[in-house]
């Protein structure tokens, strides 16, 4: 009898360490989704500087701030938080990041930072009526098709500089280049990877969708704002393309001594397109929930055109305007939602 008990001790230690491995694998091993979340609300005031002697006294009271949306690997726990919260959303790693690994994901979002901070520039100096140069750099590299033969050689994020030792003043004249070779050619592509280092690289031209030439990479100009004051923008470990507009308007801010704010608390997101447009953002429920949690009095949410095209794709779809609205509604938040379509709309009602 004895030795029965034990072994039914035994045992039951045994299922019950079993239960627990079990319940602890399914609350906290990493699944192959992500769980997307209201971030933070940053003072971009704090990023940025343009080096001159400030222009007016910066107040004390009000500021201007950048919006994030928290992005984490999913678990068995999170997944039952995100049923649980609202503006928490649960994605598949196919839906958020695509075909892209975590590497060149990474990549392309600090990519986007820094697209945004330079596009942020060129935008408040012109706004602003200051002079300033667009130094051309060479073209990144946003994606490497699987056929070229530089594939796994350039990555998201590298600059090309130049081919067969040629430099160039444009992408433009640099694929006319390109398509000039014969299809199959061996050809030279020079580059500065991620870290700036500069590189080289052999490898044979392939056939592209229009019949003439190429290396198989999906490409845009890579430029630099030179400014005389400079300006310098630290965002952290923030990516994305999303603070262009609130860069912006920092950068304005600060070159032409206006304090927008006016002693406001305003939060806001969207990128910068041409000619001053502000475009479309995701997760902007979940900004309008950080910037209301954290005291926000305004906030600046782009107006998007939505195209016969996207409501083709998507029925319902709904400008990031409207959904800004919905989810102050939802909030019931005495936070303001102002409609803006270009940098210009909101410097205008920013000064009123």
């Amino acid at each position: 009898m004895i030795k029965s008990k034990k072994s039914f001790i035994k045992k039951r230690w045994a299922i019950a360490s079993l239960v627990g491995i079990l319940v602890f694998l399914g609350v906290l091993l990493p699944l192959p989704y992500y769980v997307e979340m209201p971030g933070t609300t940053e003072n971009v005031g704090e990023m940025i500087k343009v080096n001159q002697t400030p222009l007016h006294q910066k107040s004390e009271e009000g500021s201007l701030n950048l919006t994030t949306v928290s992005m984490m690997r999913a678990t068995g726990a999170s997944l039952i938080y995100a049923a649980l919260t609202d503006f928490t959303d649960v994605y598949s790693k196919k839906d958020m990041m695509g075909n892209q690994t975590d590497a060149d994901y990474n990549r392309m979002n600090a990519f986007y930072m820094a697209s945004a901070q330079n596009a942020a520039t060129y935008e408040a100096f012109k706004l602003a009526g200051k002079s300033f140069e667009l130094d051309y750099k060479g073209v990144y590299v946003l994606d490497v098709l699987k056929k070229s033969t530089f594939k796994g050689v350039l990555h998201i994020a590298d600059t090309v500089t130049g081919v067969n030792g040629q430099s160039f003043k444009s992408s433009e004249e640099l694929m006319t280049y390109i398509k000039s070779q014969k299809i199959g050619a061996k050809i030279s592509v020079q580059y500065t990877d991620e870290a700036g280092k500069a590189k080289s690289a052999d490898g044979k031209t392939i056939k592209i969708a229009d019949g003439k030439a190429g290396i198989g990479i999906t490409l845009v100009d890579h430029t630099e704002v030179k400014s005389t004051p400079s300006v310098t923008i630290d965002a952290g470990a923030i990516g994305g393309p999303s603070a262009g507009m609130m860069f912006t308007l920092e950068i304005y801010s600060q070159l032409t001594g206006q304090d927008l704010t006016k002693g406001r608390e305003i939060a806001g997101t969207g990128t910068i397109e041409k000619d001053g447009k502000i475009g479309r953002i995701g997760g902007i429920d979940k900004k309008i929930a950080t910037a209301s949690r954290n005291g926000a009095q305004i906030f600046l949410a782009p107006d998007d055109e939505i195209t016969p095209e996207m409501k083709k794709v998507e029925p319902g779809v709904k400008s990031n305007y409207q959904e800004a609205l919905a989810a102050a509604k939802k909030l019931n938040t005495k936070m303001k939602i102002v409609p803006v379509k270009t940098v210009q709309d909101a410097i205008d009602y920013l000064k009123e």
